[in-house]
C-alpha cells in the first residue's frame, strides 16, 4: 500500500485538483518537486449525525513513500536494530483522513477533533476504551457547532503499536497492568504517535487559520502547533466512561490528560 497512481490517473485527477501534493509546510507543490504528502479530494461520503443525514466531505491523506525508497531504507539495516524501519514502514503505509463538514475550508476557527483508530472501540463498540464514544460524540458536538472536521489517523492503533500488540497488552492488562506499563513491557514506547502528517493537512484545508481543538490530550496541542498549526482554544471531549474503562481512563489522567477529578 504505498503511494503509488498510474500516471495517466495521477494526471487527470491533478488536472480536477482532486490529488495535490504539499511540502511539509502544508504547501502545494508543483509537478517535479519532492511531496511529503499527498492529499485526495473531496469525496462525498453521507452519514448519518445524531439521526441526520450530512453530506460529509472526505480528504484521505499518505506520506509520499515508493518502495524503492523503502527497499534502500531495508538494505542499511545490518545491525539488527530494526526499530527505525519499523517505523518507517509503519508511518509511510498509513492512509489517514479528514472528514469535514460543509463549508469546513472556509470556517472561522472550526471544531476538530484529530482522533486516534481503534478498531477495537471504533468498530468493535469495545467498552475497555472510550475511543468509540469520542468518535461519535465528536461528529455530534461539530454538528452543534455547525462546523469541523474529524482527522482520523489510522496507524494510531493502540498509541502506535498496532493490533496484534494491543491485543497482547490487554492480556497483560487483565492480569493487572495498566496501559501505558503493557505497552513498556512488549519492549514498545507508551505512545509512539506522530501527529505531524495531520498539521500538515490542517494548514492546507485552513490555510494558515486556527481552530479549536476537541481533546484532552496536550500532546495533541504541543504537536500540532510544533507543525505550525494554530490553536485559538482547546475543548474538552469526555465521553463513554463505564465500569470497564475507568482504570484506563484513570491511567490517561495520570499520564496529564484533562480528565475530571472524581472519576
Amino acid at each position: 500500500m504505498f503511494s503509488y497512481v498510474d500516471p495517466s490517473i495521477r494526471a487527470q485527477l491533478s488536472a480536477k485538483h482532486q490529488l495535490v501534493d504539499l511540502d511539509q509546510e502544508g504547501r502545494e507543490i508543483a509537478a517535479g518537486g519532492q511531496p511529503y504528502l499527498s492529499v485526495l479530494g473531496p469525496v462525498t461520503i453521507p452519514r448519518l449525525i445524531h439521526g441526520r443525514e450530512v453530506l460529509l466531505e472526505w480528504y484521505p491523506f499518505v506520506r509520499r513513500m515508493e518502495l524503492t525508497q523503502v527497499l534502500e531504507a531495508a538494505s542499511q539495516v545490518t545491525d539488527g536494530a530494526s526499530a527505525a524501519f519499523r517505523e518507517l514502514l509503519h508511518t509511510n503505509m498509513s492512509v489517514n483522513s479528514v472528514f469535514a463538514l460543509p463549508g469546513f475550508r472556509t470556517a472561522d476557527e472550526p471544531l476538530v477533533r484529530v482522533h486516534s483508530c481503534c478498531l477495537t472501540g471504533d468498530i468493535f463498540g469495545s467498552m475497555r476504551c472510550d475511543c468509540g464514544p469520542q468518535l461519535r460524540a465528536a461528529f455530534e458536538q461539530m454538528l452543534a457547532a455547525g462546523n469541523g472536521a474529524v482527522i482520523y489517523m489510522s496507524g494510531h492503533e493502540g498509541r502506535g503499536i498496532g493490533l496484534w500488540a494491543k491485543a497482547i497488552t490487554y492480556l497483560l492488562q487483565d492480569a493487572g497492568q495498566d496501559t501505558f506499563q503493557a505497552n513498556v513491557s512488549l519492549g514498545l514506547p507508551e505512545d509512539s504517535r506522530d501527529f505531524t502528517d495531520a498539521a500538515v493537512v490542517l494548514r492546507y484545508l485552513l490555510d494558515g487559520r486556527p481552530l479549536k481543538l476537541l481533546s484532552n490530550n496536550p500532546h495533541k496541542r504541543q504537536d500540532l502547533e510544533r507543525g505550525g498549526q494554530r490553536i485559538s482554544e482547546v475543548v474538552p471531549l469526555v465521553s463513554g466512561i463505564t465500569e470497564h474503562n475507568l482504570r484506563y481512563i484513570r491511567s490517561k489522567r495520570d499520564k496529564g490528560h484533562s480528565l475530571p477529578g472524581d472519576l
